[in-house]
């Protein structure tokens, strides 16, 4: 605690805005409930993701504020000064850190634990309306007034979050979103007692396409299949670009015989794409073998529906490509 440094402490908190309309004594209440920890450059005060379970007030120093791109890197977002505070949304909401905070400095900080921080709801709720009225309005200015600050995040979050869940040639999902949310999406059909169901599709002979024609005809040949694939799914579908020609669609609240008739048509739409008919080589059409299956019609795991569907796939190709394959109950 804070011992003989009391006196200090009070004369510093009275400059802090979030306390500036508490009296002296309430001050002095907060003020015991603090721990003032020296930072030194590079410490680092909270992890982005992290539990959060202290907020802190900077007494001395800069505190930088970043967050991971996707690809690694750290981006500063911002930078708290002495008399700002930074970490209440993980106390108020228990959610996890948003960013990573960590000394440009040497400096010295407050810290007040939400175990701290409750205990003063409790037995002074006065002081605690006062406290989150304040910061209340400096979290919402901080969104107003620092527009740097704003647009940086809402450029980052559109864009890294979109990165982070699409295929950058294609703007379908990308493997890493389908991986994480399919079991999701299963569960929510389990739980509401709903199909669903999955194509995998594969371009036929696209090797030879790429490897007679280059990959620039390679890279046209899939984004024409995937406006076609875009053309016959509904908004709620998810297509999925699974590998190099490789797609993945996951159809909730959709039976297998419904899911068939959208990959039948996606299957003769592709066809009738002509751009190959005047090449010279080994490929001069496009078609794409297809597999489905359907929870629970056909599969009653998560585990199941992705290896039915794999070996209809397999099926489909076996049997000449060019073709959906369908599973059944009994395969």
């Amino acid at each position: 605690m804070l011992g003989n440094n009391i006196k200090k402490t009070v004369e510093f908190l009275k400059t802090v805005h979030i306390l500036s309309s508490l009296s002296e004594e309430e001050i002095r209440i907060i003020a015991k409930r603090l721990n003032l920890i020296r930072v030194r450059e590079g410490d680092i005060l909270c992890k982005e993701g992290e539990e959060g379970n202290e907020l802190y007030i900077i007494r001395e120093g800069e505190i930088i504020g970043s967050i991971q791109l996707p690809s690694g890197k750290q981006k500063e977002i911002v930078v708290f000064h002495p008399g700002d505070f930074f970490g209440e949304m993980s106390i108020f909401e228990n959610a996890p850190r948003s960013a990573t905070c960590h000394a440009k400095q040497k400096g010295k900080i407050y810290r007040l634990h939400k175990n701290d921080f409750f205990s003063i709801i409790k037995s002074e709720p006065g002081i605690a309306i006062k406290m989150m009225y304040r910061m209340l309005n400096i979290t919402t200015q901080r969104l107003r007034k620092t527009s740097k600050f704003l647009s940086d995040m809402v450029r980052w979050g559109d864009e890294a979050s979109r990165r982070a869940i699409t295929d950058e040639l294609t703007g379908a999902y990308n493997r890493r979103f389908l991986d994480n949310s399919l079991d999701d999406y299963f569960e929510t059909a389990k739980k509401n007692k709903k199909p669903l169901t999955l194509i995998m599709a594969d371009l036929d002979y696209f090797r030879q396409i790429n490897e007679a024609y280059g990959h620039e005809m390679g890279d046209k040949t899939i984004l024409e299949v995937v406006k076609v694939f875009k053309k016959k799914l509904r908004e709620t579908d998810i297509l999925a670009r699974y590998g190099g020609d490789e797609f993945t669609v996951l159809l909730p609240d959709t039976t297998l015989t419904v899911a068939c008739n959208i990959a039948e048509e996606i299957r003769k739409e592709v066809e009738k794409l002509d751009f190959l008919s005047d090449m010279t080589g080994p490929v001069t059409s496009l078609s794409t073998s297809q597999g489905i299956a359907s929870f629970p019609e056909t599969a009653d795991t998560l585990t199941a529906l992705r290896k039915k569907a794999d070996d209809a796939l397999y099926q489909a190709k076996e049997n000449g490509r060019n073709r959906v394959y369908c599973s059944k109950v009994d395969e």
